[in-house]
């Protein structure tokens, strides 16, 4: 049949016929394809292509069926009715409190489980959302205009730190977005990244002092506590250009800034995780988070003037961090091509959330990572190995006196990029145990996404990422450790979904520091595993912080002994295979 130039057809959605239907002009047509755009923008259906069309009897599969069709045209959205996400009854008041917290991870997990990729829950009187499905993460984090990030929303969990002159902490509709999204990411950039290797090395061999003398004692410790330390040192001296001495001896205090920081992350959470009513007490948690955000911003004001500079000269944007002294001073002199540089009000704000970003994520993530060594067999010896094959042999000679070696001067960038059982054993710690798991968005409108789930609009909804890392539908043995995974971007036998691995969430608020991340834990990892074996010093299963704004473990001891030995080069035992051969 001829397709009209002009055609309007009534369509609903499927099973909500009285209160959804439309008339749309679907003239001229221009095929199926098309049809499912016009008809999704009506309808808020972000992904076009998973929408069906249907008579009461049966699919209308091309564009003359829906045409022909003499009766109101339903619409599915992949392969499902539209309706609104499931979640627990909950209890008056309370809401699903109960049922959430205090393990909010397995809990989110069982309810995904139960009910479905996206779910619905009630806490306190806050309603939000969370997903664990790749499909519908890749949305949230495209934003589009239909989602956006605005920590300015109460619902959000960052709103106890908001800062709307912060890159991390700010609106993306707010000002200070734009202009701070041009200057603080090339300050992390793979080259300046590789311009911080060094300092990098240098605060980590610094640290091997004092856990030498824990082994020399035989005394375990708090993993976490320590990587603390390790962190607030390195970037302290990135951002700051300052050594906070933390591993002058083993009971070194952590600095005031780095503890603070971890202070007002935690009263956060807990603010946050009590609905909108408790953030407006004036007593109690809400007023010391007030309190110690006021101390914090005065504290990093301080450490902002008193900052290491390399000089006043303005730097090229693109080079700058090449060429300055410290984070601070690239922000303080980092210029565009038109001449302009970072507001001075945005350098204190965009300080903050680097340290904090910088530390707390880190931490939590170095943390881990040593679990990982000590709980999945043969990993620690398989690290070695790779080491032993990538660095030079004087890498592992001894120390004369202490009979320990030292490879942190070899860990260069291009080091790192030659090791790839170390970049798969982060990423797989980091899949099955990420630091992160609250990168929340807002909508801006009501939508409907992958799956068919509607989201009311001014609505919370959170890519969950241990869930979204963990979903049996995209991983397989997603429950198992596996480095070897991370040889292939397949899984099922079909090609990995972009965001079915997202440690540093993704989009244009994606973490603009990953690389400067990764950098640092594989330069520990690796400068660890070549000094020492770690073994598991406690006797109790591993819990993590649920009060805290990452996942962080609580109570893992550890212990470390220097090696004394190391294995051969594996081209060694090739060579000697050739030759048995022969």
């Amino acid at each position: 049949m001829g397709i009209p130039q002009a055609c309007r057809k009534d369509f609903y959605i499927l099973g909500q016929k009285d209160t959804t239907t439309k008339r749309i002009d679907v003239g001229p047509a221009k095929g199926i394809d098309h049809l499912r755009k016009g008809v999704a923008a009506e309808y808020g259906v972000i992904v076009p292509d998973g929408v069906a069309f249907h008579d009461a009897d049966d699919s209308l599969d091309t564009l003359e069926d829906v045409l022909d069709c003499r009766e109101p045209v339903g619409i599915s959205v992949d392969g499902n009715l539209v309706r609104d996400p499931p979640g627990p009854k909950g209890l008056p008041f309370v809401g699903n409190y109960f049922e959430i917290y205090p393990d909010h991870l397995g809990n989110t997990a069982r309810l995904h489980s139960q009910l479905g990729n996206v779910v619905q829950t009630n806490i306190l009187g806050r309603r939000s959302y969370q997903t664990n499905d790749p499909r519908v993460a890749s949305v949230v984090f495209a934003e589009n205009g239909n989602f956006t990030k605005a920590p300015s929303q109460p619902g959000h969990p960052l709103y106890g730190l908001r800062d709307q002159s912060s890159l991390f902490l700010c609106d993306t509709s707010a000002a200070a977005f734009k202009v701070s999204h041009k200057f603080v990411p090339p300050s992390m950039s793979p080259k300046a990244v590789k311009h911080y290797s060094p300092a990098v090395q240098q605060r980590v061999r610094e640290s091997f002092a004092v856990f030498d003398e824990l082994e020399d004692q035989g005394q375990a410790f708090n993993v976490y506590h320590y990587m603390t330390k390790m962190a607030g040192q390195v970037i302290c001296e990135l951002v700051l250009g300052w050594d906070v001495k933390h591993f002058t001896t083993k009971n070194a205090p952590v600095h005031e800034i780095i503890s603070t920081l971890g202070k007002y992350l935690q009263l956060n959470r807990k603010v946050q995780t009590k609905g909108d009513w408790y953030q407006c007490l004036p007593f109690g948690d809400p007023a010391e988070l007030a309190k110690v955000r006021k101390h914090l911003y005065g504290l990093v004001e301080a450490a902002v003037e008193g900052s290491k500079r390399g000089g006043s000269k303005d730097l090229p944007i693109h080079s700058a961090a090449l060429e300055a002294s410290s984070i601070v001073d690239y922000l303080a002199r980092a210029t565009d091509d038109k001449g302009e540089k970072l507001p001075h009000e945005y350098i204190l704000s965009n300080t903050i959330a680097l340290l904090g970003a910088g530390f707390v994520t880190s931490s939590s993530f170095l943390s881990w990572l040593l679990y990982a060594l000590v709980s999945y067999p043969g990993e620690q010896q398989k690290l070695l190995q790779e080491l032993v094959d990538v660095l030079p042999e004087e890498a592992f000679t001894p120390h004369a006196v202490t009979g320990a070696i030292d490879v942190t001067s070899f860990l260069t960038y291009e080091a790192i990029q030659k090791m790839t059982r170390l970049d798969h054993f982060a990423k797989e710690t980091q899949r099955l145990h990420s630091p992160s798991f609250q990168p929340a968005r807002n909508t801006l409108r009501e939508c409907i996404v992958p799956g068919g789930y509607r989201i009311p609009a001014d609505s919370i909804i959170t890519p969950a990422m241990p869930s979204l890392h963990t979903n049996s539908e995209y991983w397989a043995d997603p429950q198992q450790f596996q480095p070897e995974r991370w040889a292939s971007d397949m899984e099922h036998g079909e090609k990995r979904h972009k965001s079915a691995y997202v440690p540093f969430a993704a989009g244009p608020r994606g973490c603009v520091g990953f690389n400067l991340a990764l950098l640092e834990v594989k330069i520990v990892l690796a400068a660890w595993v070549a000094r020492y074996h770690t073994a598991n010093a406690g006797e109790e299963p591993v819990i993590y912080d649920p009060e805290f704004l990452v996942v962080r473990p609580m109570n893992f001891y550890a212990s470390a002994s220097k090696r004394t030995s190391w294995p051969r080069p594996s081209a060694e035992f090739s060579r000697e295979g050739v030759n048995q051969d022969v």
